[in-house]
């Protein structure tokens, strides 16, 4: 019996009494890939911030394992968007990832041996071990996304919420950040991440929130990356909708007769 990791419940987001987010209703299951997609403005970064208590919610709620954010927020581990990061503040690499252990180390308390340890070894996961002393201004956007994915490695959460990991990344850095969430649910963690390459989802993930300001679908990615549901997610404004919709319809055929 599959365990839920995440319930939400009529979580509705307003700015100004206008809503942004609208009633959304899932349970995310423990131990396997979500991703959440739709398109530019759905309210996918909105959702994510809400369900951690980073933005206030007008209605509902999110609960982890059944309790608030507040009683387990050790256990979770939150990648922003890289944009939303100062990369010009003076600070190196392998300090950006050692911040990822602040609650395990304690305020005003220094590293120990072993939070070191732990950092060297979430570099070397990544493969920037190389830059651990390198300015992080002097990085380009995948050793940079690389540096995120470190530092939430270091946490040993056992939920991660991404908010867009593969953005701006060249094609091996992406096949590296797969391979490592890979391994993560391997290891039983749990694993949310805002995505929007439709084959990817398809090929990799478990499972497909598709949001539009409210919640479209959620289920299996097989079940719910089905053409007239992207139609009704992206509202036609793709073209290339109808030919995903028929690759994946293909895809999966081809995986029922293997």
């Amino acid at each position: 019996m599959t365990t839920t990791a995440i319930e939400i419940h009529d979580l509705t987001v307003s700015y100004y009494r206008k809503p942004v987010l609208w009633g959304i209703d899932c349970e995310i299951p423990e131990g396997e890939m979500t991703a959440i997609i739709g398109p530019n403005g759905a309210g996918k970064s909105t959702l994510m911030k809400a369900m951690l208590g980073l933005i206030p919610h007008a209605s509902g709620y999110s609960l982890f394992w059944g309790q608030n954010i507040q009683q387990v927020r050790s256990k979770i581990s939150y990648m922003p968007q890289r944009e939303s990061v100062d990369w010009d503040f003076p600070i190196n690499v392998e300090q950006v990832v050692m911040m990822g252990r602040n609650q395990s180390i304690g305020l005003f308390k220094k590293p120990r041996a072993a939070d070191y340890s732990l950092v060297s070894q979430a570099l070397q996961q990544v493969g920037i071990e190389a830059f651990a002393k390198r300015q992080i201004s002097e990085l380009s956007g995948g050793q940079q996304q690389r540096v995120f994915l470190a530092r939430a490695l270091v946490q040993d959460a056992d939920i991660y919420l991404m908010d867009e990991p593969f953005a701006g990344v060249d094609i091996g850095t992406e096949e590296m950040i797969m391979g490592v969430l890979k391994s993560m649910k391997k290891a039983g963690k749990t694993i949310i991440a805002i995505h929007h390459d439709l084959m990817s989802v398809s090929q990799h993930f478990d499972n497909a929130l598709l949001l539009n300001l409210r919640k479209i679908a959620f289920g299996k990615t097989k079940d719910v990356l089905q053409d007239p549901i992207l139609q009704e997610t992206y509202g036609g404004k793709l073209s290339i909708l109808t030919e995903v919709g028929q690759l994946l319809a293909v895809e999966q055929r081809n995986t029922r007769k293997g």
